[in-house]
This record gives C-alpha cells, structure tokens and sequence, in this order.
C-alpha cells in the first residue's frame, strides 16, 4: 500500500501550525483558512478536530500552559512554590506573547490551565493559607507574570540617541541603551519583582513565618 504524500492531519498537527502562525503573525492572523492553507488541507477538513476556532484557541492556549512546571509546589514550602512556578509560568507565556491576551481570559474548561491553578492553589492552602488569601495570591501571580510576558518595557525605547532630548528629557541620556540589553533588563526587571511580590507576601502569611530563600 503506497504511504500518504501528505502527513495526516491530526488535532496535534493542527494545534502546531495554529501556534507556529500565531507566534509568527499573532492573533488575528489565525483563520481556517490560512491555516488549512498552512497545512496543505481543505477548510473543512478542519472541522472533523475543531468545530469552531474557539475551541482551536483553547486547545491551542492548553498547550502553552502544559510546558508551565507546578512541581515546586510540591515539597509544601509556598515560597518556593510560587517563585518556581512564577518563573516557568513566564518562560512558556514568554515564548508565545501573542497567545497572551487569549490566555487572560482564564482557564475556563482548559485541562492543562485547570491542573495549574489546582497545583498552585492547593500547594498555598496546604502551607497555611485561607483558601480565599491563596486565590487572591494566584490571582497577583497570574497578573504579574502575564504583563511581563505581554511586552517588552526595555524594547518600547529606540536605540537612537537622537530621540532623547536631553533639554526635554534629561534623566533619558542612556535610555537608547535599553533594546540593545533588552533581555538582561527584562528579565532582571521580572525577577526582581517577583521576589518583591513573595517577600511582601510572606509579612501577611497567616503563620509569620517567612521561610528563607
């Protein structure tokens, strides 16, 4: 029996070539489509997996979340857990910042995003925190993590020293400095604050018992 030209198409095919488009052309470049053009298939073909681009999103975002590791939960320290957990939530939300906006919806019936925020939430009611503090302090890591994958704040200056006045903008002299350390001041800016963010929470722990670092 001769072997398929093409490979078949599968619900994971189709959830890579809809991540590999939107990383390269965000968001609104996703249509059935342009991505059955993308896999070399018919528009309809698509719809024996997904019966609607939501659900594609979804299945989509649930894979993005599924590289997050929640382990460090695991040895009852919430300190650890959530700095653990902060830094892979952002590697995988950094890779992928135009999925993003979609992913700041919430979980909603997503496996993957509802094994996090069990993890999550159970590691912080397991090491002494009210269940609605824990949720309040998923929610400030949720927030914090997503707006630092969202953009860039070093990237958001041009490397042209001749667009910073010093007559108008006297402290900006080296601000054209920025896009070219744009990964050392971003991710310095994010570890920073999240140690900030779990320092400050460690005063309100019900126990005040802030465990070292």
């Amino acid at each position: 029996m001769a072997r398929p030209r093409k490979p078949l198409l599968s619900r994971a095919r189709i959830v890579a070539a809809a991540l590999a488009l939107i990383d390269a052309e965000g968001l609104t470049a996703l249509s059935t489509r342009r991505l059955a053009a993308e896999l070399g298939v018919s528009g309809p073909s698509l719809y024996n997996h997904f019966t609607t681009k939501d659900e594609l999103l979804d299945a989509v975002a649930d894979t993005v979340i599924a590289q997050v590791d929640v382990t460090a939960f695991a040895d009852g320290d919430w300190r650890t857990g959530l700095l653990g957990w902060g830094r892979s939530y952002r590697a995988a939300l950094a890779a992928h910042p135009h999925i993003v906006p979609f992913l700041a919806q919430g979980p909603g019936r997503r496996p993957a995003g509802l094994k996090m925020a069990d993890a999550a939430f159970g590691g912080l009611v397991d090491a002494g925190w009210p269940p609605a503090q824990a949720t309040r302090v998923c929610a400030m890591v949720r927030y914090f993590v997503a707006g630092s994958a969202l953009g860039s704040f070093a990237r958001g200056f041009v490397d042209d020293p001749g667009a910073y006045d010093p007559d108008a903008y006297p402290h900006l002299g080296q601000a054209h400095l920025l896009p070219e350390h744009q990964r050392r001041v971003d991710e310095g800016a994010f570890e920073a604050g999240l140690l900030a963010l779990v320092d400050g929470l460690a005063l309100h722990h019900p126990q005040l018992t802030p465990h070292g670092r």
